[in-house]
């Protein structure tokens, strides 16, 4: 069982693991052991409540494919075990994320006396900008 929350877990029949030789350069060790893992979590299809299958469906994720299926793929260690437990984590840490709700933003407007500050500062920075400009001289 992966456990999400207090009320919220995944059993491992859920879950689909397999060991595939990782990437990248590692001598002679890498062409012979299958160390990454590449995990499979089909959405529609697990127990998870319908609140967490909406939403992560609706994220915007490379993780996640058109059929709804998250791809994990850990190749960050040596041992096939510890990139296993890392898969499982990057899964757990995907369906928190979407759990929590966020605050609603209250728009808010600018206070009279920042409005007349702006407008001071607008007004300074506009004689700067005129001092800069040619000086027409009475002899010219």
């Amino acid at each position: 069982m992966l456990q999400i929350s207090n009320n919220v877990s995944i059993p491992e029949a859920e879950i689909e693991i397999s060991a595939i030789r990782a990437q990248g350069a590692g001598g002679q060790n890498v062409n012979k052991v299958s160390s990454a893992i590449h995990l499979r979590f089909d959405i529609g299809a697990s127990s998870l409540p319908e609140f967490y299958k909406q939403r992560l469906l609706n994220l915007s994720d490379r993780r996640i494919s058109k059929d709804g299926v998250i791809i994990i793929k850990a190749q960050q260690y040596r041992s096939q075990e510890k990139n296993r437990d890392e898969a499982l984590e990057r899964l757990r840490e995907l369906i928190k994320s979407v759990a929590a709700t966020r605050k609603k933003r209250v728009a808010t407007a600018p206070s009279k006396g920042a409005r007349q500050r702006r407008l001071e500062q607008k007004g300074q920075r506009a004689k700067v900008k005129v001092l800069r400009g040619k000086v027409s001289g009475e002899g010219d």
